[in-house]
């Protein structure tokens, strides 16, 4: 089972399926997974496929439809630069003081940020990023069902809501509520999981960090180890056997970041944590390097996820927590979100 290169005795476990994949296909281009799925890992086949069309809505992992309606791009990218409104004004503001980063991550900095950009929003809106809602769907909707039926709706207007609460705030009626809260779910819960889930990764893999190294640095090289979206997922599509042969008419494409991302073709020592590296790389341009998606078609959250996560691991560092040195082993479950499970911050003793 392949182990990343970490400091001291600590030790990555992959799920088993994630395993396989990096002991049977790493360094491959293209191979066949299924017998309707071949893989993609080859930065010049992945970069023609990602180009030749833009993701449909059911292959877009936040704005897929909601309760079967459609999220046009135009709906998703205001939603999306309504949170981003409320992630620039949480930066302007003081940080609160004394904070204790201590326990269990990625929990622990998901509720800080949970906290500092939404905090000022009524309880049925925060409670919508509760990681317990990831344990199953009927939980999610009946939480959302729930909310949206319960009188004493937030009233839009106050001044008292973020931007994002604003927007679900405008809904009438149980059906546009429901909605509403669906949508604030989609465009919250990714920044809070993701950037937690970020940080929680780099802490493992990479801490004790080297005095001065920088932060966006050990971000990009968490990124690169344990990328949030270790697949990309593209269904069957005209285009692609015209691209390359071994693609069938009928054949999904899962692209796999989680390969390109330690491919030895394309990265020196390509298991060890290195920051450094990112001194003369560009995250943009480098052959494979896809946290973000495609230059086609980046992310829409990314300029909210570097700043915020450069911000947590700030506030970690500075006040001088390390990973419990009894913690050995940490393990990475087969999810949407690639990450460390538990890691264990404390104080130094």
């Amino acid at each position: 089972m392949p182990l990343s290169s970490v400091p001291r005795t600590r030790t990555t476990v992959f799920a088993p399926r994630l395993a396989a994949l990096l002991d049977d296909h790493l360094g491959q281009d293209v191979f066949r997974l299924e017998p309707d799925t071949v893989g993609v890992a080859g930065p010049e086949v992945a970069d023609r496929i990602l180009a030749a069309r833009r993701a449909t809505e059911t292959e877009r992992p936040t704005f897929k439809p909601l309760h079967g309606r459609s999220i046009s791009r135009t709906e998703a990218s205001s939603v999306t630069r309504t949170i981003g409104s409320d992630v620039r004004e949480a930066l302007k503001r003081p940080l609160p003081e004394h904070v204790d980063l201590t326990g269990p991550w990625p929990l622990t900095g998901h509720l800080f940020l949970r906290d500092l950009i939404l905090g000022q929003d009524p309880y049925r809106l925060r409670l919508l990023m509760s990681r317990n809602l990831e344990l199953t769907t009927k939980l999610t909707w009946s939480v959302i069902a729930l909310g949206a039926a319960l009188p004493g709706w937030p009233r839009p207007g106050t001044g008292r809501l973020t931007a994002l609460g604003e927007r679900a705030a405008s809904a009438t009626g149980y059906q546009e509520r429901r909605y509403a809260m669906g949508m604030y779910r989609r465009a919250a819960a990714p920044v809070c999981f993701t950037i937690s889930t970020l940080v929680a990764n780099a802490l493992w893999l990479g801490h004790p960090f080297a005095e001065g190294m920088s932060n966006r640095n050990i971000i990009h090289e968490s990124l690169r180890l344990l990328p949030p979206s270790w697949n990309i997922l593209r269904n069957a599509s005209p285009e692609y056997p015209a691209l390359d042969d071994r693609i069938g008419a009928g054949d999904d494409v899962l692209l796999l970041p989680l390969l390109s991302h330690r491919d030895p073709a394309l990265w020196d020592e390509p298991d060890a944590f290195r920051p450094e590296r990112w001194d003369t790389l560009d995250p943009d341009t480098a052959p494979g390097y896809l946290p973000f998606g495609h230059s086609s078609e980046r992310c829409w959250g990314r300029h909210m996820v570097m700043p915020l996560a450069e911000l947590l691991l700030d506030l970690v560092r500075g006040a001088g927590l390390v990973v419990d040195p009894a913690q050995h082993t940490g393990h990475v479950p087969l999810l949407g979100l690639l990450g460390v499970a538990d890691v264990r911050l404390v104080k130094p003793s």
